[in-house]
């Protein structure tokens, strides 16, 4: 087999269906995984990959892909993930802090794991999407900033446990970034606050940016390993410092 090889989680909108495509149209071979099994068949056949259906979560549907991917992988983007509410820690709905953590952290590690034998025998890249939520805490952020940090904390110790493997573990690490679903579903549907969030804030980032950065991570050199890419907006000095244009 020549061509290189991809799984993508959480390919079924926002940057994990932007990653399939911009990812396929460098050359690779995408696995498209998600629990949407219409949009990511639908993305597969698109860009001449293949649709595993799958949620993270679950021990044999994780299985299933491994066994879909086989015995060689050249790149895992660990994209499945997202964010639930934004209450202050005193209204806390630990129901929605244990959602994203068994999503965010423990579905990437569950990946990982099943998918590690085959990304050594590809000598390949474990790309894990993260947050700029895990660069430092916000009100009302503390279940999300709290997941993507311990998401962070996975990938660093990944990286120290494969020093002497033929493994690349990478973090990219996204602020505000404008897609169709990520707010409407962190705020449980409410458009108007989903709105709010990039209300007057001139060119958020797109799914497509992240895409692309992700791409150039995965084509640099075998000995060239991205540690943490932050990226952000013009607009976004900080998470609790935006600029917005009023009036």
């Amino acid at each position: 087999m020549t061509s290189r090889r991809a799984v993508v989680t959480g390919a079924s909108s926002g940057i994990g269906a932007a990653t399939a495509r911009a990812l396929a149209a460098s050359g690779y071979q995408v696995i498209c995984a998600a629990r949407r099994t219409e949009r990511i068949e639908a993305l597969a056949a698109e860009i001449g990959g293949l649709a595993v259906t799958c949620d993270v979560t679950n021990d044999d549907a994780v299985a299933a892909l491994a066994e879909a991917v086989g015995e060689r992988l050249d790149l895992l983007v660990n994209n499945a993930g997202g964010a639930l509410g934004q209450n202050p820690v005193a209204q806390a709905e630990i129901g929605a802090w244990q959602r994203m953590y068994d999503i965010n952290v423990l579905g990437a590690g569950r990946v990982t794991r099943a998918l590690l034998p085959a990304l050594t025998a590809g000598e390949g890249m474990v790309l894990f999407v993260t947050s700029t939520a895990a660069e430092a805490p916000y009100e009302g952020g503390a279940g999300y900033c709290g997941v993507k940090a311990a998401e962070r904390s996975l990938a660093g110790s990944l990286r120290l446990e494969l020093f002497d493997q033929p493994v690349r573990v990478c973090e990219i690490s996204p602020g505000m970034v404008h897609t169709e679903e990520f707010s409407t579903t962190r705020f449980g549907g409410d458009q108007a606050k989903a709105d709010a969030v990039y209300a007057g804030v001139p060119d958020p980032l797109v799914a497509e940016d992240i895409a692309d950065a992700i791409t150039w991570m995965a084509t640099r050199p075998a000995h060239v390993n991205v540690d943490r890419l932050v990226i952000r907006p013009r607009a976004q000095a900080a998470n609790h410092k935006v600029y917005r244009v009023t009036g």
